[in-house]
């Protein structure tokens, strides 16, 4: 059972402008039960109750001691004179009709921030937008003096990612690289204004929390959770729930009031909950999670309490420093298991929760699932602590830095049940076009017309003629010295000696895959997704194909088209072949082959042609015939439907 979010008073109000401009399905919003219904208040308007002229709809009408933080009017803002480089607030103007700096975004507004830089006022602040528009990002956390945790934590990882980060400070902490001093947390009024500034201007895709200082700003973000959710219903706010109970130095961070905040108020409302097993077990009211089984409970345990996905990271675990790996247990409705790296032996790690959380909410933000968003987070997690640093004389900051998703030392195995295994490469790795077809008489013809990597996709047969087919299939393959591979049967392909098997992710748990290995077969896998990439590549197989490249008919799928961006991505990833599958003819054969895949798949421009062996020596002249190499994006883009 779901946890429903408990109900909080409308204490302070909360004024949301501003159209839905995020423009993509809603799938991060809260989990099933938790509704989009009316706004809680939260993030509370920086001017008082009345509406100043306003023509947006108001989610709440606003407390008269709402804001008193943020009384700076116009007529005061124009007497400040702004000083030092752009960096530091060069762009802050007066506001019009003394509204609070960036609360007004009506059409007819008056003035706003950094409209005197372009000539062209609103409309050429438009048109720049239109160029380049990242997605909006938000982390209401503590602010770490020392420079390697919380906010500036948060705000480089979102920059890792090409997202534009937005903060509003949660807490002040007085802090170095040895210790933590002191911690204060902000007004919840202080905090209310920043979110309503945000709110008027900035509408986030996702929110991310980190330390919050106080229950009181607990309930305050979780009413502006519920606000921003109810004024922006279609594309939905997901929220990322770092749950920060400590410093590595030791410090406590959450009181039991906080705690229980937590639990009552974020949970029920989280996309994603990412604490480490040390801060699971104080959410779950537990001493410690001692072995991986209790891990998997303790993720099953906080799911229940609402989340739609849980990371439990574990460079915490009480054998860290003695695990080869770095080990985090992912419960996701796209996938579950443990995603594992090599351990960065580096006392420079500062930081490393708050980046992780960040950019798995970095990625949401970008409209991965959240499968895809923890591995992502990992991998940029495990990059940022390979290129940590010293500054003090206690543990560094980690460096989340862009080009992370490029790098193969970043790619974690997401672990099957069962002994780890690996499987032979193949004898002919360049396979060029590699033609799928349904029984023996069409891999006879594939031969003859010069194919030297055929799969046999039988799908509809009876077991003694699916034997059969094989049979005869393995004998013509042999003869020719080809490679042929057998789609989904393993046990026939392992009876009848075929040289390989491919396998969707649907079937890896229920093949025998160390028999498979051990009786010299070659794997292939299927893959259309960063987590099922992570699942093929724990088992290292011979290799990994990914599509659909492009839109295709041949089969059902939830999938969007990769296209050959991610194809070229995933090439310069993997140092294994890879097979691009999916909508292939003869120019999309060529192109595939400049994004360097090893092998193009295809099955309906030969078997649906009119002269299918003439079909397929044009196929092998254009896997041929490749161009010029295309780079490939610094990471793939989202595919699920």
């Amino acid at each position: 059972m779901h946890r429903r979010p408990r109900h909080l008073p409308a204490a302070a109000g909360c004024r949301l402008h501003g159209a839905d401009a995020l423009g993509r399905a809603h799938r991060l919003g809260p989990g099933p039960a938790q509704p989009l219904g009316p706004a809680h208040a939260a993030c509370a308007a920086a001017a008082g109750g009345a509406d100043r002229g306003c023509r947006h709809r108001r989610a709440l009408a606003c407390g008269a001691g709402d804001g008193a933080g943020l009384r700076c009017g116009a007529a005061q803002l124009r007497r400040r004179a702004v000083a030092g480089p752009r960096a530091h607030g060069a762009r802050l103007r007066a506001c019009g009709a003394g509204r609070a700096p960036g609360l007004g975004v009506g059409a007819d507004r008056p003035a706003g921030h950094g409209r005197g830089q372009h000539a062209g006022g609103w409309a050429a602040l438009r048109a720049v937008s239109a160029v380049a528009s990242p997605p909006i990002a938000w982390t209401v956390a503590g602010s770490d003096s020392g420079g390697g945790a919380g906010l500036q934590a948060d705000l480089r990882a979102f920059d890792a990612f090409d997202v534009h980060g937005c903060s509003a400070v949660a807490a002040l902490t007085a802090q170095h690289s040895r210790a933590v001093e002191r911690i204060e947390a902000v007004s919840p009024q202080m905090l209310q204004s920043q979110l309503a500034a945000l709110a008027a201007d900035l509408p986030p895709r996702v929110v991310k929390t980190g330390m919050l200082g106080s229950a009181t700003n607990v309930e305050v973000v979780a009413r502006c959770i519920d606000a921003l959710r109810a004024a922006h219903p279609l594309s939905g706010v997901a929220l990322v729930v770092d749950p920060v109970l400590g410093a590595s130095s030791g410090a406590s961070f959450a009181d039991d009031a906080v705690l229980r905040a937590v639990r009552e108020h974020l949970l029920p409302r989280a996309t994603l909950v990412t604490p480490n097993r040390h801060e699971a077990a104080r959410l779950l009211g537990l001493p410690v999670l001692a072995d991986a089984a209790a891990v998997e409970h303790a993720a099953r345990a906080l799911q229940a309490q609402g989340p739609r996905a849980v990371a439990i990271t574990g460079g915490d675990a009480a054998t860290a420093a003695q695990a080869a790996d770095s080990e985090d247990y992912l419960l996701a409705p796209q996938a579950e298991g443990w995603l594992a790296l090599p351990r960065v032996d580096t006392p420079h790690h500062h930081g490393s929760g708050c980046t992780y959380a960040s950019a798995a909410a970095a990625a949401l933000a970008h409209g991965f699932a959240e499968a895809e968003a923890v591995v992502l987070a990992k991998m940029a997690t495990h990059h940022a602590l390979r290129h940590g640093y010293a500054a003090g004389s206690g543990a560094g900051p980690v460096h989340a830095r862009a080009g992370f998703a490029r790098d193969t030392g970043n790619l974690p195995s997401l672990r099957l049940s069962g002994a780890p295994c690996s499987f032979a490469p193949l004898a002919q790795p360049d396979m060029g076009l590699y033609a799928i077809v349904d029984d023996a008489g069409w891999v006879y013809r594939m031969l003859e017309a010069g194919v030297r990597t055929v799969q046999l996709r039988i799908k509809d047969a009876g077991a003694h003629e699916l034997r059969h087919e094989i049979r005869r299939a393995v004998a013509a393959a042999r003869a020719a010295g080809a490679q042929l591979f057998v789609n989904d049967h393993w046990q026939f392909a392992l009876q009848e000696g075929a040289y390989g098997v491919h396998l969707g992710q649907e079937d890896l748990q229920a093949a025998d895959l160390p028999r498979i290995a051990a009786a010299g077969l070659r794997l292939g896998v299927s893959t259309h997704a960063y987590w099922e990439v992570c699942r093929a590549w724990a088992l290292r197989p011979s290799y990994i194909a990914c599509g659909p490249i492009h839109a295709t008919q041949s089969k059902a799928m939830p999938w969007i088209a990769q296209g050959e961006d991610n194809l070229a991505y995933w090439c310069g990833l993997l140092p294994l072949p890879v097979v691009a599958i999916g909508g292939m003819d003869v120019p999309r054969t060529r192109r595939a082959r400049a994004c360097g895949a090893a092998g193009v798949a295809v099955m309906s421009a030969i078997t649906a042609a009119a002269d299918p062996q003439r079909a397929a020596q044009a196929l092998l002249r254009a896997a041929a015939q490749a161009g010029p190499r295309h780079p490939g994006p610094p990471r793939a883009r989202p595919t699920l439907a």
